[in-house]
Order: C-alpha cells, then structure tokens, then sequence
C-alpha cells in the first residue's frame, strides 16, 4: 500500500487510474 502512495505522486492521472487497478487487483 506504501508503494501504491508513492507511485501516485510520479505518475499522471491517467497513469494513476492505471496503478489503482493494478493494487485492485493486488498484484503487488
């Protein structure tokens, strides 16, 4: 979940909806 914070502040939006159903998915 700490990963997915601070991925957030790098990516764009489109790239944060993106990481939000990566972690959805709970790959990581």
């Amino acid at each position: 979940m700490l990963k997915a914070y601070k991925y957030r502040l790098y990516p764009n939006e489109k790239q944060k909806q993106y990481f939000a159903k990566t972690f959805g998915c709970t790959r990581f």
